[in-house]
């Protein structure tokens, strides 16, 4: 153990039922302290530590400073809240019930370690202490276990059987496998069975659904803190009925419970479904010493009075009746006599009296960086020089621990990186810099040791992000796929026209079984499309479904519909062709830079980068690097990071000696733009600029003057810097941010300047026209798709106006120490919203926001709010392109029906930027008096809750509006005609014939693949992929996979996830692998049976023709020419594997060798 820093080698520790007091525990040392306490306890003789915190914020950096302090010399847990309020009707996160639920199954055996938990924690009824032992399940591999038990076990554990796994207390069945998320555990679990015998157990990824590490033994708790067995539904209903008057089957509680569902905000009739509940107390072992907040009482007594209150508004809902707050949490004073029984030290950061002891600690003077100054170190150079001890520098990240290092390093300082707080200690060196997350700094003058925070030298604070694993999502894939049609969607076939989706089902023809989505067209005609012909097959966007035409088979309609778009896609791939070619025609600037300082410029960066992040700066700096102007497109949602890949893209131009033009819509955003571009440029020669309504006369006039002369490298503003674009001494690089904010008129300034200079455009929502560019080739587009890691995706409520859900989600923001966005667009009745939400809401401190007010006094507000000065802020969509508030989690949309879906993605995404779970209040009159297309919005918006929805959304949006924005209302009707998908895939046909300087001929049938018929069941079985969503999709999967590899790769993805291929399956998959080497040599039709078959080749077929006739020469009984398309093969293919052979063989044969 190491020596102590903070506590005394004379420390005497309360006897159990005593009680002592330590005070001046400010800063970090709070957390020293209780990390060298539960080090001391842990030699001493095996007590666990109990550190109860104030409010989650509390425990959250307490938990980060002990883990720093005590370097996993101890254990730390931490019991998390459930982060709902009391008589919520919905559930907590699975994820925080699993970590509670891992939480109870070790607790009382704790010999050693800290328990970190929230003085309200101490409020709740928790099961009894045997619940989580007695109904956990221990699974060893070679165990033998009967399956059908075991899946009804987990049902009545409460697991949930889904189609395939993706969150805490799910399971799916699979054939021989059984996928399972355990609560607790990081990731799920796949249980591969042979008969009842356990032959394997392996983690896999939720994401990619693919194996990992073997493991030998799994745990598997409770589904939930309360049983849903038939003894514990008997019990709740028992009770329930003696509790509560009337008839217990009005009640929606009563109803789902009976019907064995887990009813949301279940947790709060606990009570109910035992005979005795435990509290938290009861789970600590019982020689515990416990910290705890010196004003424990007060906290424990305002929660008390607040439960009430809550209890006073909730009682009000007959259908769903609730306990009173004595049944459902433990009084005050019970708490308060149960916690005196334990070994039990106050904590305070201000000085006891009354006989406590008072440590020697101070707060670090002030020491910020001013990057402004001459030495911007100079206050922190001051401080070392005067301090008479050791100095350790705090940082969160790799860049900002090299940012200061390089800062401190040449002034003969003894400075050294250290690894963590025990190296420090260890080591010689009087000045340490390293990465910890602690918040404030503190100084030990006994230990002549000193802390400083990166907040105190560098302000706000960063919370870094891990990468975290996405499958690729390729823009074109998003509209094409076909995993999101529910029956009546419609769809276009290419040989037939627009029809609706019926479903799959399964037909045996000949005897064959084979698996078809049916289609329905106008007069009722059926048509079943084989799932191997997917790719005939694509979802229709273009207009909303209600308005899509269905067409009628066998007449010329669709035919006619496709000649009409036909003529339009020529003008219109003229049109993009025009802009392409005076692009290409001009060589762009090839930037050059050096590598060293772009590293040194990219470790500034505080965040590691997700994998889409690092894709996309990859491709921008290589567009830069070429000699061709950029046009590219960068789509990632709200808080993704695509600012970064502005900065460097920046760095990158102006180290290549061009100017930089950021432009964006609101002049709150240049601000924060303007800061975070000086932030990052601190260290660099560069001279930023801000154009907006904030800038006076003079120093618009001194900004021109710095660009004309080339003085000024970068210069941020709204439109307003459009009317300069001529002021530029040389402009290399235009970034455009929030692109859908810009009208018509600004952007064809900007397309003025497209010819001649590289362009970068982000946004989160694409505007169609964008779309149709990237789909046409014309613009390149990189998708940002992963969301940073623990970021949860953001909950979302559609309902009208309702008092008690206003009031209950501001304060449930607010108890948790959050922050509320109220969004109301009207500027002219928003300060009487404010009125009404002062009375539904007194806790509140409510500050209003919006265009316009005075410049100088919006920005006071929301800089006030960044720095939670108030906790609601009731603004207009000014927040839309506003500054990040990562602890702004709750966002209430009045008359949501009025947004664009574009901007409600916005402005919900300006909440959910940390790992609290976030919601959404989209409030919007009753449907009947709300538009169609307004509730086909809403409807999209909460059912895409996703993160990094936001490409899907603009697609969707396609769909509501119709694409008539897509080139303008001419192509709009086309659209409409034949479908987006069809659209675009003739639109980038004529656009490449158009570049090899052929005439488009798309009268010509596209290119659809090969018609193959081996007489062989080849499908999905249902036994073996259950969910018809997931079969199609993978069927669509088999049928675009591009290359054998790709069909190789399914393949092991497939046995991964669902077991051994059915024969039908393997048969699918060789079918695919046929097609793919088919079309290839222009072969438009194969058909084998069991005596032969038949080949037929396209016009323009690419085979060896030499090998065709030596074919038909040496082997003439097999092989005949049946005129000059058809190839008549004659043999015994009753089996199927020769049927197999023969094809692949033969077309090996017909290949064209290269020589």
């Amino acid at each position: 153990m190491n020596e102590s820093v903070l506590l005394p080698s004379d420390l005497r520790l309360p006897q159990a039922g005593e009680d002592h007091a330590w005070g001046r525990l400010i800063g970090a040392s709070g957390s020293l302290a209780a990390a060298e306490l539960s080090e001391i306890l842990a030699a001493a003789d095996c007590r666990p530590l109990v550190l109860l915190a104030e409010n989650p914020r509390h425990a959250d950096q307490l938990e980060a400073g002990i883990r720093f302090f005590s370097d996993g010399a101890v254990p730390v847990k931490h019991f998390v809240e459930w982060e709902t309020l009391p008589w919520d009707s919905f559930s907590p996160h699975q994820d925080i019930i699993s970590q509670r639920l891992s939480m109870l199954s070790v607790l009382p055996t704790m010999k050693t370690g800290v328990i970190i938990a929230t003085v309200g924690i101490l409020h709740q009824r928790l099961p009894p202490l045997d619940y989580v032992a007695a109904r956990s399940l221990a699974l060893t591999r070679g165990q033998q276990l009967p399956r059908k038990d075991f899946t009804s076990s987990l049902i009545d554990a409460g697991y949930l059987r889904v189609p395939q796994v993706s969150e805490h207390g799910e399971f799916a069945v699979r054939g021989s496998l059984i996928d399972i998320f355990p609560m607790g555990t990081d990731a799920p679990v796949r249980i591969d069975f042979f008969d009842d015998d356990i032959e394997s157990l392996r983690y896999f990824s939720a994401d990619t659904q693919l194996s990992g590490e073997k493991v030998d033994v799994i745990q598997i708790l409770p589904a939930r803190e309360v049983p849903l067995d038939k003894d514990a539904i008997a019990t709740f209903r028992d009770n329930y009925r003696e509790r509560f008057e009337g008839q217990p089957r009005k009640s929606r509680v009563y109803r789902d419970v009976s019907d064995g569902i887990a009813h949301g905000g279940i947790e709060y009739y606990l009570p109910l479904f035992f005979d005795t509940t435990a509290s938290f107390a009861d789970y600590l072992p019982a020689n515990s010493v416990v910290l705890s907040p010196d004003s424990i009482d007060s906290i424990l007594q305002q929660f008390w009075s607040e439960a009430r209150e809550r209890y006073a508004m909730a009682s009000l809902d007959q259908e769903r009746p609730v306990l009173s707050a004595e049944e459902t949490f433990i009084n005050p004073e019970k708490i308060a006599s149960r916690i005196k029984a334990f070994s039990l030290i106050r904590y305070s950061a201000q000085s006891l009296g009354g006989g406590a002891r008072n440590f020697d600690t101070r707060l670090p003077p002030a020491m910020k960086i001013e990057a402004r100054y001459e030495d911007a170190a100079a206050a922190l150079m001051q401080f070392l020089q005067s301090f008479d001890g050791r100095v350790l520098f705090s940082t969160d990240s790799p860049g900002r621990r090299e940012q200061l290092h390089d800062l401190l390093s040449g002034r003969g300082l003894d400075l050294a990186r250290v690894e963590g707080w025990h190296e420090f200690r260890e080591g010689s060196h009087r000045v340490g810099v390293t990465i910890a997350p602690v918040d404030n700094g503190v100084i030990l003058p006994s230990a002549k040791i000193a802390i400083v925070s990166e907040q105190q030298l560098f302000g706000e604070r960063t919370n870094a992000r891990r990468r975290k694993r996405r499958n690729d999502r390729d823009p074109e894939t998003i509209i094409r796929q076909l995993n999101d049609l529910e029956e009546g969607s419609p769809v276009v076939h290419a040989e037939y026209g627009v029809g609706r989706y019926l479903g799959l089902t399964t037909l045996e023809t000949g005897g064959i079984k084979a698996e078809f989505l049916h289609l329905q067209y106008a007069d009722g005609d059926k048509l079943y499309v084989p799932v191997h012909a997917l790719e005939f097959i694509s979802r229709y966007t273009g207009a909303s479904p209600d308005n899509a035409p269905l067409h009628r088979l066998g007449s010329d309609q669709w035919e006619k519909a496709r000649k009409r778009a036909i003529k339009k896609i020529r003008d219109a791939a003229a049109e993009l062709l025009d802009i392409y070619a005076r692009r290409a025609a001009r060589v762009g600037h090839r930037f050059r830079w050096s590598e060293s300082d772009y590293r040194s410029f990219a470790s500034a960066f505080p965040f590691e980068l997700t994998e889409d992040q690092a894709q996309t700066i990859g491709e921008v700096l290589e567009d830069l690097a070429s000699d061709k102007p950029m046009d590219r497109v960068v789509c990632g949602d709200v808080g993704f990071g695509k600012t970064e890949v502005a900065l460097r893209a920046t760095f990158a131009a102006v180290h290549g000696g061009k100017q930089v033009a950021v432009l964006v819509p609101t002049t709150l955003l240049a601000q924060q733009h303007g800061q975070s571009f000086r932030d990052r440029f601190t260290d660099w020669p560069v001279r930023i600029e801000v154009l907006s309504r904030f800038q006076s006369a003079k120093e618009v006039k001194d900004i021109v003057k710095g660009l004309r002369s080339g003085n000024v490298d970068i210069v941020i503003g709204t439109h307003r810097l459009l009317g300069h674009t001529k002021d530029f001494h040389d402009v290399g690089l235009v970034i455009i941010d929030e692109e859908h904010r810009f009208g018509v008129r600004h952007k064809e300034s900007i397309k003025s300047l497209r010819s001649e200079i590289d362009i970068l455009t982000l946004t989160a929502t694409p505007i169609p026209r964008t779309l149709n560019m990237a789909f046409g080739g014309i613009r390149e587009m990189s998708l940002i798709t992963t969301p940073p890691a623990d970021r949860l995706a953001v909950k979302t409520f559609v309902s009208e106006w309702n008092d008690v859900v206003i009031r209950e989600a501001c304060l449930r923001e607010i108890k948790r120490g959050g922050q509320v966005y109220f969004i109301h667009n009207r500027v002219a009745d928003i300060e009487r919203i404010e009125i009404e939400l002062q009375k539904l809401v007194p806790e509140a401190n409510i500050r209003i926001g919006h265009g316009q007010m005075r410049e100088r006094d919006l920005e006071q507000v929301m800089l006030d709010f960044y720095h939670r000065r108030f906790n609601v802020l009731l603004c207009t969509t000014i927040v839309e392109s506003g500054i990040d508030v990562p602890t702004a989690n709750t966002i209430i949309i009045n008359r949501a029906d009025r947004f664009g879906l574009a901007q409600l993605h916005q402005l919900r995404g300006r909440v959910g930027r940390s790992h609290h779970r976030a919601y959404a209040y989209l409030v919007a009159p009753p449907k009947t008096v709300m538009t169609p297309d307004a509730v086909k919005r809403l409807e999209a918006i909460d059912s895409l809750e996703d993160l990094g929805s936001g490409f899907t959304l603009a697609t969707h949006d396609l769909e509501i509006r119709g694409a008539g924005e897509l080139l303008g209302e001419t192509q709009s009707g086309q659209i409409q005609e034949i479908g987006f998908s069809l659209y675009t895939e003739l639109l980038g046909r004529a656009v490449d014939s158009l570049k090899a300087g052929e005439e488009p001929n798309l009268e010509m049938p596209l290119d659809l693949g090969v018609d193959i018929n081996l007489h062989v069941p080849a499908l999905l079985p249902d036994d073996y992929v259950p969910d018809v969503h997931l079969r199609l999709t993978l069927y669509k999967r088999i049928s675009a996979a591009g290359s054998a590899e790709d069909l190789r790769e399914l393949q092991v993805e497939l046995i991964d996830r669902f077991g051994l291929l059915p024969e039908a399956t393997k048969n699918l998959i060789r079918i695919a692998a046929v097609k793919k080497s088919a079309l290839a040599l222009g072969v438009e039709k194969i058909d084998a049976a069991d005596k032969g078959g038949y080949l037929v080749f396209a016009a323009e077929s690419h085979i060896d023709p030499v090998a065709l006739i030596q074919l038909v020469q040496t082997d003439s009984s097999h092989y005949r020419l049946k005129g000059s398309h058809r190839l008549q093969v004659s043999a015994d293919l009753s089996d199927v594997e020769k049927r197999f052979k023969v094809i692949e063989s033969l077309l090996q044969r017909l290949a064209i060798k290269n020589s």
